[in-house]
């Protein structure tokens, strides 16, 4: 073969597909197989037809068809996929070759191949990239972790296809070692779950106790994109609600079923959380709130056999919409807070030093959570670098001052109502808890200590310091 591609790219779902089209466009030339190999055939026929795109049908013929040192993007699902997929390029490498896995893979998944594949020579990169299919082609927010050395042989291509900011800055930058960047990104989904369950939320509220319709909301929406809760998933939002139903003419999202699907990065979000001991409300009840979803039989016979409250609302209906703006504003800031936190926590405990300015930049375009007030994020972690929670931050804690009362009266609202706002309260018990100087679990510990003589630790003595009490006496 007398041209070799710059990257070889292995896995042409759509968003291999994508990231091939946005490699090529960007000047790379690139190799691709798919296990299918009729999915290659295809591709080269149609989207990859004209184009600097190398077909290949085996593992050995990508392998052959690259420059030394080898750079591979492994597009496969996550799981037992990639291990199958590395042992059959294995042979075919040399010391020095880069595989980069660009899928959703577990961060402990990608720390064990980084280990496995250091012994061989070989360079292991876990890349997390966000944008969906779109973003794919044009520009994803790409985070990178693992073998430093392959950093700055990739950094040039990874960067020239990612996403940029609104200073022209690559929304892509090393995270750290082995798995740190599907970790990152792993994160990002989290919070992308308590994202959605908020609007979704905040739509409920709107359908089921202002009683607007879609295109109503949809108005609401795009105003709220304007100010500072522009984001990404705010506008979308907004489209799918104005989407009419060709068949009924009715808005589509009407007859949609109230199921959700999920592919589990969130559930590995809340997981993570556990073990850290990191609370992260915000994730974790929108995870339980799409296992909820599923129970389709179980939520009819429930909703007819118990009663509850039939939504009214009285007051001005301008000023409780702005109220609710400040409510999913307010509960936006406690989701990214629980997310930073998280990863700080996990910086600590894998040896990461992770530049959390950095990635709230990364994440400012191209992904599915980018939002106009990323922007404070990262000029937060700019002047306290050591900063560990963000309600640390003036500005931040200044703004959740300010939504306080909107905030409550809200969510007061929504429950009398009967509507659940699982996204809301939960932010809101987590503020109210982690701004509590003192919580009721002195209680909890004494019971702990009644029937389990776990001890506990008294205000008046030194921290540390153990005491345990016979609750029960004969002269009690």
């Amino acid at each position: 073969m007398d041209h070799k591609a710059d990257i070889g790219l292995i896995g042409l779902a759509v968003m291999g597909e994508n990231l091939v089209l946005n490699l090529e466009r960007n000047g790379f030339s690139v190799a691709i197989f798919n296990r299918h190999t009729n999915k290659v055939d295809s591709f080269i026929r149609g989207r990859g037809n004209g184009k600097k795109i190398i077909p290949c049908y085996s593992s050995a013929e990508l392998c052959a068809a690259l420059t030394s040192p080898r750079r591979i993007l492994l597009m496969v699902k996550a799981g037992d996929p990639v291990d199958e997929l590395i042992a059959a390029l294995l042979p075919h490498l040399d010391p020095g070759d880069i595989l980069i896995d660009g899928g959703n893979s577990f961060f402990k998944d990608t720390i064990r191949r980084y280990h496995q594949l250091a012994e061989k020579g070989i360079f292991f990169v876990g890349a997390g990239i966000s944008g969906g299919e779109k973003g794919a082609l044009y520009g994803p927010s790409i985070m990178p972790g693992g073998d430093s050395r392959a950093w700055q042989i990739i950094k040039p291509l990874l960067q020239k296809i990612a996403a940029k900011t609104e200073n022209d800055i690559p929304c892509c930058e090393w995270i750290g070692s082995d798995g740190a960047g599907h970790y990152v990104k792993m994160v990002h989904n989290g919070i992308e779950y308590g994202d959605m369950q908020m609007i979704c939320d905040a739509y409920g509220i709107m359908k089921n106790l202002l009683g607007l319709s879609a295109n109503e909301i949809a108005v609401v929406f795009e105003q709220w994109n304007q100010g500072n809760l522009n984001s990404y998933l705010i506008g979308i939002t907004a489209a799918i609600l104005r989407k009419k139903d060709p068949q009924t003419g009715q808005p589509l999202v009407d007859m949609i079923l109230d199921r959700a699907g999920q592919k589990g990065t969130g559930k590995w979000t809340v997981e993570s959380a556990l073990e850290l001991g990191i609370a992260t409300p915000s994730f974790t009840d929108a995870v339980f709130m799409r296992f909820i979803s599923v129970l389709n039989s179980e939520r009819n016979t429930f909703s007819h056999l118990i009663p509850r409250p039939i939504p009214e609302f009285s007051g001005e209906r301008k000023e409780f919409i702005e109220s609710l703006r400040q409510a999913l504003y307010a509960s936006k800031i406690c989701s990214y807070a629980q997310g930073f936190h998280l990863m700080y926590a996990a910086a600590k405990e894998y040896g990461w030093t992770l530049d959390f300015a950095s990635i709230a930049r990364i994440w400012q375009n191209g992904c599915i959570i980018r939002a106009v007030f990323l922007e404070k994020i990262a000029a937060a972690f700019e002047k306290e670098q050591s900063l560990s929670h963000l309600f640390m931050d003036e500005f931040f804690a200044s703004e959740l001052i300010q939504c306080q009362a909107a905030w409550r009266s809200v969510i007061s609202q929504a429950v009398s109502g009967g509507i659940p706002v699982p996204a809301f309260s939960g932010a809101l018990s987590y503020f109210d808890c982690l701004c509590s100087e003192k919580l009721t679990i002195n209680l909890l510990q004494a019971q702990r200590d009644f029937f389990g003589a776990h001890c506990y630790e008294r205000i008046d003595q030194h921290a540390g310091e153990f005491f345990h009490t016979e609750w029960e006496t004969e002269d009690q």
